[in-house]
């Protein structure tokens, strides 16, 4: 599994809500959902909006373009179950958030 520094864990966002972080040309979600971190493609899948800059609620990431949910632990959403975001690997390491790209 290869690793890659995205932040510094003083960069991440607060308990229930999500940012954005460029990573190797991408742009990476990560939220925190009830002090729980998880890092996903930050493109909703419906639309294209930028999932890093929705809030967390229900313990799922929501669009802030049309609403949609995505659970940050499966990339699935309840409005189409064959539609997944993809899911990175995040770990967090002496200081340093580090993401499966």
């Amino acid at each position: 599994m290869a690793l890659t520094k995205i932040a510094s864990q003083s960069d991440l966002p607060a308990v229930n809500e999500a940012k954005e972080f460029s990573c190797d040309g991408k742009t990476i979600c990560i939220a925190n959902v009830n002090g729980v971190y998880g890092a996903m493609d930050n493109v909703c899948l419906h639309r294209g909006g930028p999932l890093g800059q929705g809030m967390v609620e229900g313990g799922k990431v929501v669009c802030p373009w049309h609403g949609w949910a995505w659970d940050v632990k499966t990339g699935g959403t309840e409005f189409d179950s064959s539609m997944k975001v993809r899911v990175h690997p995040l770990k967090i390491e002496n200081g340093e958030v580090l993401v499966e790209i």
